[in-house]
């Protein structure tokens, strides 16, 4: 009886004796789970595992399914490895790469083909098919460092080679389907018999592969209207390309060169050159439409107050007078802002804003009126005021920076054309590595840690508890808007995870495994683990990453 253990299933809330050694797949079998949807891993202690893992131990188990937030990434990764697999048995001489995610899938290109047609991404889709119909078995295993970056460079992918040199490691994990091996960070499916649910249509000039919705996984996500964000993430990628950076392991390479100042200076001059052409943009809009008033929208720390700031910078530049208000400041009391479903206020809701004060407000600084203006204090939850009222004159320009900028229900009396509309986001325009992308809500999700620990009182346990809420309002309030913005911004730095994970990895640390939140925490450890660490000396003061990380020259 040495070799039997107690594992609990949070899913059932009960206990099962199990024989030391057992996968998760297999205990999975011996439970009494009632679930529309299969489980594709687990939290075993509150750190993410596939359901081939082994246990050894007493734990606690809690399973999950694509309507998880995990789960649903799970579920893409194993259909990008499928992809991966039909793509070269179909198009080996086109190097296959992951752009960027596009709705609840992701947008594909292949090396050297301009476009797919319609029997192209039908011959596609009915090759991944195949490969799901065979249900074959999907390990991981751990082996030497040195020889999976041999397998890497012999099977064609030096992209995954060379982000292993520069991450430099005794022993690695990978993934093999068959002959056919994987770099993935994170749990793939047990088999490729789990994802028999997706489709391919051209897109562009690659395809796209849309995954089923995770709020309800019997339908496929349609592909959503983003004809200007596309646009965005073309223009990036190709820019990354020519800089030399397109994935971490070029960038770790050239940061372990010594070329870390100039690749910072690049960066922060690619900046500075959007921030400059929406300013002649908008001076442009205000001399022939008299253009009263800039509405920058985007989600949670995409930048919005820094570039605010910067704009108005250039405004100056050109003659113009910015006056900037942000929408935050408009935020109703703490106990009067309106709750979620689950009981929790709901800071993403329109309705957390006083639009009445708002608007009125407006109209009389458009009045050319003297406004005192609010200020909302984040750790106390409670309005108070600027020492010092606003007025516009003349060439004075309105910039207005919240989630909600671009909602026309924000500011309904101002004419449609009397409006300049931004819309700013964290398109993280550096990859993993060819197919695997990192994904923008990462790169947010970090940023806030890392601000809302240093300035608003909130730890990461906080922070990430309240993350899936702000996600949630980011689809019902902001990303139905962001095409109708007249300019699109990306607010990334390539360089920037390498600053921020020395500075949040104590942050996250702090949360106990004894709590969900612990997960996620561990998974964007182990997601940081791959950047070289960067010193923040040479990060200019009026950097957007500044915002986050301290030492702006800005006050906010």
């Amino acid at each position: 009886m040495n070799n039997i253990i107690r594992v609990y299933c949070e899913n059932t809330a009960s206990h099962i004796e199990v024989e030391m050694g057992t996968s998760l797949r297999s205990l999975l079998n011996n439970l009494d789970i009632t679930n529309s949807y299969p489980m594709l891993a687990a939290y075993v202690n509150n750190r993410l595992k596939e359901l081939n893992y082994r246990v050894y131990t007493p734990i606690s188990i809690r399973f999950i399914d694509i309507t998880h937030f995990e789960g649903h990434r799970v579920y893409q990764r194993t259909v990008t490895f499928l992809l991966q697999r039909a793509m070269r048995e179909l198009f080996p001489q086109h190097p296959f790469h992951i752009r960027h995610s596009l709705g609840s899938g992701v947008y594909c290109e292949a090396v050297g083909k301009q476009s797919f047609s319609y029997a192209e991404c039908q011959q596609l889709e009915e090759a991944v098919r195949g490969i799901a119909a065979e249900d074959i078995s999907i390990q991981r295993k751990k082996e030497p460092s040195a020889d999976i970056i041999a397998k890497f460079e012999q099977a064609g992918y030096p992209d995954k080679a060379t982000l292993l040199r520069s991450r430099p490691r005794l022993y690695s994990n990978v993934y093999y389907m068959g002959q056919t091996i994987g770099y993935f960070f994170g749990p793939l499916a047990p088999s490729s018999g789990y994802v028999d649910r997706f489709s391919i249509c051209p897109y562009s000039e690659g395809f796209v592969v849309t995954m089923p919705d995770r709020s309800d996984p019997t339908k496929i996500g349609r592909v959503p209207n983003a004809e200007k964000m596309g646009g965005l993430f073309h223009q990036f990628h190709e820019w990354m390309d020519v800089v030399g950076v397109p994935t971490v392991g070029e960038l770790n390479s050239r940061i372990l060169q010594g070329d870390t100042s100039e690749l910072i200076k690049i960066a922060e001059a690619v900046h500075g050159r959007q921030f400059s052409n929406i300013a002649d943009k908008i001076f442009e809009a205000h001399r022939d439409r008299d253009v009263k008033v800039v509405l920058i929208s985007g989600p949670s720390s995409s930048g919005k107050t820094t570039s605010a700031k910067r704009i108005g910078i250039q405004l100056r530049v050109l003659g113009l007078h910015p006056v900037l208000i942000s929408l935050d400041d408009y935020f109703v009391n703490r106990e009067d802002t309106p709750k979620d479903e689950n009981g929790d206020y709901d800071y993403e809701a329109l309705e957390a804003l006083d639009l009445a004060r708002l608007n009125d407000d407006l109209s009389r600084l458009i009045d050319g009126q003297s406004v005192e203006i609010p200020r909302y204090d984040f750790i106390t939850g409670t309005r108070q005021w600027h020492e010092h009222p606003l007025q516009l004159t003349e060439r004075s320009v309105l910039i207005m920076e919240g989630i909600h900028g671009l909602n026309p229900r924000l500011t309904p009396a101002i004419p449609d054309d009397k409006k300049f509309k931004i819309y700013l986001s964290c398109f993280t325009s550096v990859a993993m590595d060819n197919i695997t992308r990192i994904h923008t809500t990462d790169n947010r999700l970090l940023r806030r840690i890392t601000r809302d620990y240093r300035t608003r009182g909130n730890n990461a346990y906080d922070t990430i508890a309240r993350w899936q809420s702000v996600r949630r309002g980011e689809d019902k309030h902001i990303f139905p808007y962001q095409e109708n913005a007249d300019v699109m911004v990306n607010t990334s730095l390539f360089y920037e995870l390498g600053v921020i994970r020395p500075i949040v990895e104590p942050i996250l640390r702090e949360i106990p495994d004894t709590v969900p939140e612990f997960g996620e925490a561990d998974r964007l450890l182990h997601f940081l683990d791959n950047f070289v660490p960067i010193k923040p000396d040479e990060i200019p003061l009026d950097s957007v990453l500044r915002e986050f990380v301290g030492g702006s020259t800005f006050t906010y």
